[in-house]
């Protein structure tokens, strides 16, 4: 697997991060809790994928070819779901209020913990798909998750600034790359 391919992936796997984020944003968050969650999400998305490399990588070398057709498969079905969430998930937030962002969800490590793992768990199955494929483990897993933690940080800047129709668009284009990258691993 090529370089920019490992890029495009970890792009698509960091839009539920920059989506959740930008969300957050919207409603204002400190500077610190911007950098604290920020690099959380991105040791999330260097350990989750590395699991589900190292098990992929097992599977590749146990079940030869036929693990490529899966990591396929799964890239696809993974892309078709976060699509599936970005066209389904349009409901109006209210204009002058963030009641409907629950804030305290961020203000404990319990909180972070469980955010920074929501927004990771497609990494844990794009992760077990890419070591069907036999990558560079420490490099792919170190490109996911610095990837995933600038485009959190973004997001949380991004989301001071711009309006929520910004989340739903960066969910949906996350969707339309894997579903293009697993297609062309079918040939």
């Amino acid at each position: 697997m090529t370089l920019p391919t490992v890029f495009l992936i970890a792009v698509a796997l960091g839009t539920d991060a920059f989506s959740m984020a930008v969300g957050v944003g919207l409603c204002g968050i400190t500077r610190r809790k911007i950098f604290i969650i920020s690099f959380v999400i991105a040791l999330f998305h260097i350990f989750m994928p590395l699991g589900g490399l190292l098990l992929g990588t097992w599977l590749g070398k146990t079940v030869g070819q036929l693990a490529s057709f899966i990591g396929a498969v799964v890239l696809v079905f993974i892309g078709l779901q976060m699509l599936r969430e970005g066209f389904g998930s349009k409901f109006p937030m209210p204009q002058n209020s963030c009641e409907a962002v629950p804030m305290q969800v961020v203000s404990g490590l319990g909180g972070m913990l469980v955010m920074a793992g929501s927004v990771s768990l497609d990494a844990l199955t794009v992760g077990f798909g890419l070591g069907t494929l036999q990558v560079n483990l420490v490099l792919t897993v170190l490109i996911m998750g610095a990837v995933a933690g600038i485009m959190t940080l973004t997001g949380f800047l991004l989301g001071k600034k711009m309006g929520p129709w910004l989340g739903e668009k960066a969910q949906i284009l996350g969707g339309v790359i894997l579903i293009i990258i697993g297609i062309k691993m079918f040939f």
